[in-house]
């Protein structure tokens, strides 16, 4: 005797043929000759050592029974009673539907961009792992697709994830913020034979992200360029022009960036000099030079200085000359001047103190005539 019970069903085997299937119940059969195979409703339809394909032309074991047959390029997506319950890949696979309900996503993956209908949180899904990759696109990125190097299209800052299959998926990235590309330290020499060194400086931003991924190494082209437009410039000039248009260089070069803005795919924002480096023996020369100019400099403002002193000298003699109570109070103010440095005088006999001291300053000659300074 075999017992079904109500989550069991059963497969009859007749001399290791299959008969029929078994519901619930109790059944006699001759022993050795038939055998039953008591399986799980709950778990997926398997006998094992025989292919499933032996019982699906059974028409009442269909009736309770759900079958995916998935092909080579697809992925089945398992739902029981509208949850996740596994993924399979190529096969056929039968479930018994006495108690769930069995749904079943095929997914082409020879179109590998995941589509709308699939819920994202599946992927966090164990069971999904190696089924799938994903690329993530920041905020300040701009992504390019290609399935099997061709070009697919843009993808805006975000995720996406993509089915693997039978076409090789590849995202680049390109970097949208504004970049500074430096040539530091590069030699020149100018038009009257100087070598000399520069640092330079480019800021740009990518507009274009399809152009830029079309030369093999992006900056190494735009620091060619730059030094080829830096080389152009600094050869037509001698050194002083180029110390003096110093400034310019940054507008000449930016104006020659933006000539190949649209070969480089790329804005250039700003450029400009970070250092000029001379030789030793040239900035010795510039230094003396430079000493030079400032001691021409300085004597030419002494001189000024003494010819304004020399000059209000002779206007004050003039005025005293003709003033005689300015002369009285200039010798008044040298008097001060005697008595701020004399720590004491002794002054003999009587008489008024201030003519006492006039007189020490009257015991030398005072000056005659117009235009002769007191002072002397």
């Amino acid at each position: 005797m075999v017992r079904i019970c109500d989550d069991e069903r059963g497969l009859l085997f007749k001399g290791g043929n299959y008969v029929k299937h078994l519901k619930p119940g109790k059944y006699f059969y001759p022993f050795g000759l038939y055998s039953v195979v008591r399986m799980k409703v709950d778990e997926p339809f398997s006998v094992p050592g025989k292919p499933i394909q032996l019982f699906l032309k059974d028409e009442e074991l269909l009736k309770e029974l759900t079958v995916v047959d998935v092909k080579d390029h697809e992925l089945a997506i398992h739902y029981r009673d509208g949850k996740f319950a596994g993924v399979y890949t190529s096969g056929t696979y039968a479930f018994w539907n006495a108690f769930y309900e069995h749904r079943f996503l095929l997914v082409d993956t020879r179109n590998p961009e995941v589509g709308p209908e699939i819920d994202r949180s599946l992927f966090d899904k164990e069971e999904m792992w190696g089924h799938f990759q994903a690329f993530q696109i920041a905020l300040n990125e701009c992504g390019i697709l290609y399935y099997d190097g061709v070009f697919q299209k843009k993808l805006e800052p975000g995720k996406y994830y993509f089915w693997k299959g039978p076409k090789t998926v590849e995202v680049q990235r390109v970097d949208l913020r504004q970049q500074q590309l430096e040539v530091a330290g590069q030699e020149l020499m100018t038009a009257d034979k100087v070598t000399l060194r520069l640092n330079f400086f480019c800021h740009y931003k990518v507009v274009d992200p399809l152009k830029v991924l079309e030369f093999n190494s992006f900056e190494d082209q735009i620091y060619i360029y730059l030094q080829l437009v830096l080389r152009e410039y600094v050869g037509t000039l001698k050194l002083d022009e180029l110390l003096n248009r110093k400034k310019e260089i940054g507008s000449f070069v930016l104006q020659k960036l933006e000539e190949k803005s649209r070969d480089f795919g790329v804005q250039f924002v700003a450029a400009g000099v970070k250092d000029i480096i001379l030789p030793g023996d040239i900035k010795e020369i510039l230094n003396t030079v430079l000493l030079a100019e400032k001691q021409a400099q300085a004597n030419i403002i002494t001189r000024r200085e003494e010819t304004a002193s020399t000059r209000s000298l002779l206007n004050t003699a003039k005025l005293m000359d003709q003033n005689p109570t300015l002369y009285r109070l200039k010798e008044l103010e040298y008097l001060e001047r005697i008595c701020e440095k004399v720590s004491n005088i002794t002054l003999m006999g009587g008489g008024d103190l201030l003519e006492q001291l006039s007189a020490l300053l009257t015991q030398r000659p005072r000056p005659s005539g117009k235009g002769k300074n007191p002072e002397t």
